[in-house]
C-alpha cells in the first residue's frame, strides 16, 4: 500500500520518457499518446495517496520530477521537433515552456502539495502538455486537412506555447476533475458529463483530446475575467502609498470650535453667550473672574 502511488507516479515516468524516445524517432502518434497515458497515470496516484492514506513529501517531490519530465521536457520536444527541426534557435522556445513549466511545479509543491483542494492555482501542467503533444494527432484527422491545414500552424503552436506558459503561472483558479457521485443531483450531473467526456476520449480520441483540452484552458480563463469585470473596479491604484489630492474633493474642509466642544471659556475674553445675557447696566466680569469660576466648577 505504501509503495502504491510511487508505482503510479514510476509509470508516468516511464511513458514520459518513452515519449521522448518517440518523438526522437519521429514517431509523434506515439509520442502524444504516451504524454496522454502518462496523464492518467498521473491523475491516480495522486487518488490512490489520499484512497490509501499513503500521501507524503517524498510522493509530492517525485511526483512534480516526473511531471517535469512527462509534461514539461516531452511536449516541448515534440513541438521543437515537428516545426523547428532544423532551426538553429527554435530549441528556445522549448527552453522557455520547460523553465515555465518547472515554475509552475515548484509553486504548486509551496502553496498546494500534499493537500486537496477544488482548484489548481494556475493552468496545471499535465492541461499545458497535453496541448502541446495531442496537436499532432489531431492535425491527421480528416476534418483538420479538409478546413485547418492551411493556417500558418508554426507560429500558431508558438503562440500557443507562450499563452500556455502564461497561463500556468498565472493566478487563474481552473477546477479539479470532480469526484465521482451519485448522492446529489449536481454530483449526478458531473459524473454523467464525466462518463460522456471518458466516451468520447475512447472513441474518438484524435478528434476529442486537443480541443478539449484547450476549452478547458480558454474556460478556465474567459471565466476569471468575466468574474473580474463584474467587481467594481478601484478609482485609484491601491498599491500606490499616496494621498488623494484635497483640491479635488468635493467635501469642503469645515473649521472645529474646540472650546464649544469643551465648554472652556475663551482667554481672550469673556464668553458671549454670557455678555449677551447680562443687562445693559450690569458690570461685566473680568476674564480672570471667568477663568477662576471654570476651573472651580471643574475640579
Amino acid at each position: 500500500m505504501i509503495i502504491l502511488p510511487s508505482a503510479f507516479t514510476l509509470g508516468n515516468l516511464f511513458f514520459g520518457l518513452y515519449a521522448i524516445i518517440a518523438a526522437v524517432r519521429g514517431d509523434f502518434i506515439w509520442a502524444s499518446w504516451c504524454i496522454v497515458i502518462a496523464w492518467v497515470l498521473d491523475y491516480f496516484d495522486g487518488r490512490v495517496a489520499r484512497v490509501t492514506r499513503t500521501g507524503s513529501d517524498f510522493g509530492a517531490e517525485l511526483d512534480s520530477l516526473t511531471d517535469a519530465i512527462s509534461f514539461g521536457v516531452a511536449p516541448a520536444l515534440i513541438l521543437v521537433l515537428l516545426y523547428f527541426p532544423e532551426s538553429d534557435w527554435g530549441w528556445l522556445i522549448g527552453f522557455a515552456y520547460v523553465a515555465v513549466a518547472v515554475l509552475r511545479l515548484a509553486r504548486f509543491n509551496v502553496e498546494q502539495g500534499g493537500e486537496a483542494r477544488t482548484h489548481f492555482h494556475g493552468l496545471p501542467s499535465p492541461a499545458a502538455g497535453l496541448i502541446l503533444a495531442t496537436h499532432y494527432p489531431f492535425t491527421t484527422t480528416p476534418l483538420f486537412q479538409q478546413y485547418l491545414a492551411g493556417l500558418p500552424w508554426p507560429q500558431i503552436m508558438v503562440i500557443t506555447a507562450v499563452l500556455a506558459s502564461i497561463l500556468m503561472v498565472s493566478h487563474i483558479p481552473y477546477a479539479k476533475m470532480p469526484p465521482l457521485d451519485f448522492r446529489t443531483r449536481r454530483g449526478i450531473i458531473r459524473t454523467t458529463l464525466l462518463a460522456a467526456c471518458l466516451g468520447l476520449a475512447v472513441t474518438v480520441p484524435y478528434y476529442w483530446f486537443f480541443p478539449a483540452i484547450v476549452g478547458y484552458a480558454l474556460w478556465g480563463l474567459l471565466r476569471s475575467v468575466f468574474l473580474g469585470l463584474l467587481q467594481r473596479l478601484p478609482e485609484r491604484d491601491p498599491l500606490l502609498d499616496e494621498e488623494p489630492d484635497d483640491t479635488d474633493s468635493d467635501v469642503e474642509p469645515r473649521e472645529v470650535d474646540y472650546q464649544e466642544l469643551t465648554h472652556e471659556p475663551d482667554a481672550d475674553g469673556p464668553d458671549e453667550r454670557d455678555s449677551a445675557a447680562r443687562e445693559p447696566g450690569d458690570a461685566p466680569e473680568t476674564d480672570e473672574a471667568d477663568i477662576i469660576h471654570w476651573k472651580e466648577k471643574r475640579s
